[in-house]
């Protein structure tokens, strides 16, 4: 008993266990703590985005395929989608403090390891790992943030949480360019060991620690949700490839996701010890959230896809032109959420998201109304008003969603959150490509149609083979200029459908229950989660 006693008052204050007490009263240096806890997720997030840039540089020093290489991609959002779910058993059973040390461990290592890689299988293989340590930074992080703060200061805290998340893939392509051209593709990925360190040795020696919990694995429930999710991305990443549909892959693929996300919901609503407690989906505030996160996936997550290739290709801008122009984003998300963060607990956090999503519609509605003749001002707006819009939606729904939800829920709640949206904006991406694709198509036939003689005075499409060279030149110049066209037409198209997306979903904001005034604030025993 004595070597016991010595043995737990010789231990570092932040290891020690303090149950009687609320985690938000044994945090030392908080505003330190919150660095680190943002630092490791930024450095995730930016992992999302950052590798993209890099990927043609990739292909030539692994000795890839065009095609082959994506897996690059896609084996860290497979990854972080199977590992996701089972944030929150992780949390109870090893410790949260000890769960988020080794993911950030992990995090790094994989990193260098992915830096060092010498060919496809190697690279492929180390970013499905860095996907597993991925997978538990981001909601690890936001229930952190949300412990380690009073219930006075949540807002501020999920604002704070929400300009990395949300600020994180604005600047991935930047960065992730500057680093490729400056330096080598390599870097993209080396640059996260210096941040990993630094946000290592202050969690480590602040970070408190949480009781450990005999919570039983849900085996079966969580094989089924893997494979699920597994096929789903797979089916998301490949169907463009493959011509959805029409290739047998993506009908297995799609099958297994329907059949393994039924049997999976299935079981959770009847069996016993699940992946997710039946309580905290009982909470109307996160289902609701759950929805919204699909929504806010689909709108910034998808434009962030569309806007890069549409501003490089049809308006010939560097990458790095287009990255500062699409960083005015991250200006109006930085402002709504200052603002979201005072107005918060003065007037009703549904008029906030309700607001937000009516400023993020009107975005794209002016972006709906761009043609090939505009500068870069258009840009800058529309992407300083959309990025006003989200901030306002993201801390007000990350409040609510948490509010009226117990202390003891939120890593499995925040895992759920962060999967959906990751979810979403695959999803979001992968229609709106594929819309891309198609309505790029019908739009070329549409404006061939119209190339006559008439409308092409100096040559006639009829007889242009009688000018040999030269005659099929002047046509390959009008099916580019065609092509160009249509493919901005296509944009348009995606952009008024996003628009009916986002404008459908306001209404769901009166389905939202705001905190109640004066409501009891959670006890030092909910706190110990």
């Amino acid at each position: 008993m004595a070597s016991r006693a010595f043995s737990r008052r010789s231990a570092p204050a932040a290891t020690r266990v303090h149950a009687d007490r609320p985690l938000h009263e044994q945090v030392r240096y908080r505003g330190l703590l919150t660095v680190a806890v943002m630092g490791a997720s930024v450095m995730q997030i930016l992992d999302t985005t950052i590798a993209n840039v890099a990927i043609p540089h990739m292909q030539s020093s692994l000795g890839a395929t065009s095609e082959t290489v994506n897996w690059v991609l896609t084996s860290y959002i497979i990854a972080s989608a199977i590992a996701m779910p089972i944030t929150g058993w992780l949390a109870d059973r090893i410790g949260r403090r000890n769960l988020f040390l080794a993911s950030v461990i992990g995090f790094i290592i994989t990193s260098m390891a992915c830096g060092a890689a010498q060919n496809l299988e190697q690279m492929v293989a180390f970013r499905f790992l860095q996907g597993v340590s991925a997978a538990f930074i981001g909601p690890l992080s936001q229930s952190v943030m949300l412990d380690i703060n009073p219930p006075e200061r949540h807002a501020r805290a999920m604002s704070i949480w929400g300009m990395g998340i949300m600020v994180g893939p604005i600047m991935g392509p930047i960065l992730g360019g500057w680093l490729t051209e400056a330096a080598n593709w390599r870097w993209v990925f080396y640059v996260n060991l210096p941040v990993g360190l630094a946000t290592l040795a202050l969690m480590w020696a602040l970070l408190p620690a949480t009781p450990r919990l005999d919570r039983k694995f849900d085996l079966f429930g969580f094989s089924m949700l893997a494979l699920g999710l597994a096929a789903l991305q797979l089916m998301l990443d490949r169907g463009a490839q493959k011509d959805w549909f029409d290739s047998a892959e993506i009908w297995i693929e799609a099958g297994v996701a329907a059949a393994c996300l039924w049997i999976f919901l299935v079981h959770l609503l009847t069996g016993r010890n699940t992946l997710f407690d039946r309580k905290m989906l009982a909470d109307r505030n996160l289902l609701i959230a759950l929805g919204f996160m699909v929504v806010s996936g689909i709108v910034m997550f998808s434009s962030m896809a569309l806007l890069p290739p549409m501003l490089q290709r049809l308006f010939g801008w560097p990458v790095i032109d287009t990255g500062w122009v699409l960083a005015v984003r991250g200006i109006g998300i930085f402002i709504s959420m200052w603002i979201a963060g005072q107005l918060l607990g003065r007037i009703d956090a549904r008029w906030l998201v309700g607001s937000g999503l009516l400023i993020a519609a009107y975005s794209l509605y002016q972006m709906s109304q761009w043609s090939l003749m505009m500068g870069a001002w258009p840009v800058v707006v529309s992407g300083l008003v959309q990025g006003l819009g989200m901030g306002l939606i993201f801390i007000p729904l990350n409040t609510m969603a948490f509010a009226t939800l117990s202390p003891a829920h939120r890593t499995d709640a925040a895992s759920l959150l962060n999967l959906v949206r990751s979810v979403g904006a695959s999803v979001g991406i992968s229609v709106v490509t594929t819309l891309l694709g198609a309505n790029t198509q019908r739009s070329h036939e549409d404006l061939a149609a119209h190339i006559t003689s008439s409308a092409v005075p100096l040559i006639d499409p009829s007889t242009s083979d009688r000018l040999g060279a030269l005659g099929a030149s002047a046509m390959a110049m009008v099916n580019a200029e065609i092509n160009r066209q249509a493919a901005m037409v296509a944009y348009i198209d995606d952009f008024w459908a996003m628009m009916w997306v986002t404008l459908l979903s306001v209404p769901l904001v009166m389905l939202l229950r705001p905190p109640a005034r004066g409501a009891p604030k959670a006890s030092a025993a909910d706190m110990g989660h």
